[in-house]
């Protein structure tokens, strides 16, 4: 029986350093050296070298004009762009999957949502448990629209750490309302309705964005208040 092969040592370097930028233990702006990151992953900088530029490719590192890097940092513009594509192309997913969903796929995805449900009515929310069941749904989604091309583009919108870092501050009524939509997501996909699919989840996503610029607001006004 053949040993399975052992990852590549930039594999490794850009597996923990992704983590890393996502977990949020980097702030936006932050400066980044290549000693760094090569602590952090346990390797030596060459592979650090090459895990980089995966990760300047997802937009999760960007390099200055003086090639020092920064974990990326998104303006109020590149937040708004990054919405307006994930709802074309998260209803673009929606509406292959209503159909293309299978029966499989529509218990796991109802499974979710009662998660996603009991995640909201806990006291308090529990905010972390959405957002797993949550990316766990739309991870269905993706799979049963079996698009290869959205499943390589939409990673790079859905995982950046300035979304999860605010979603984490969302109101209990707009996590009410998120679980709402994907209630009616699913009813939609029963009715194998791509045209229902599609709306769902574009309104979905645009509202989202707008719970995001209110989210980011208050948290920039806590920072500010906490600075004075």
């Amino acid at each position: 029986m053949e040993k399975a092969a052992s990852p590549r040592a930039s594999d490794i370097a850009y597996d923990k350093i992704r983590q890393f930028v996502l977990s949020g233990h980097a702030e936006p702006g932050e400066q980044l050296t290549e000693e760094q990151l090569a602590r952090i992953s346990g390797v030596s900088r060459t592979p650090v070298r090459e895990a980089v530029r995966r990760l300047e490719n997802e937009l999760l590192i960007v390099r200055s004009d003086s090639k020092r890097l920064f974990v990326a940092d998104w303006s109020a513009d590149d937040i708004d762009e990054m919405f307006v594509l994930r709802g074309m192309l998260e209803g673009h997913a929606a509406s292959r999957a209503a159909r293309n969903i299978t029966a499989r796929q529509l218990e796991e995805i109802a499974r979710i949502s009662d998660l996603l449900d009991e995640a909201v009515s806990a006291n308090p929310p529990d905010v972390a448990a959405f957002l797993a069941h949550n990316r766990a749904f739309h991870d269905i989604i993706l799979e049963a629209a079996r698009s290869p091309r959205l499943s390589a583009m939409l990673p790079m919108l859905i995982e950046q750490p300035v979304v999860s870092r605010t979603a984490k501050q969302y109101r209990v009524g707009e996590l009410l309302q998120s679980a709402r939509d994907h209630r009616e997501l699913i009813a939609a996909f029963i009715a194998r309705d791509s045209h229902w699919a599609r709306a769902v989840m574009t309104s979905h996503i645009r509202r989202a964005f707008h719970a995001f610029s209110i989210t980011a607001l208050r948290r920039k006004e806590q920072q500010q208040r906490a600075n004075d």
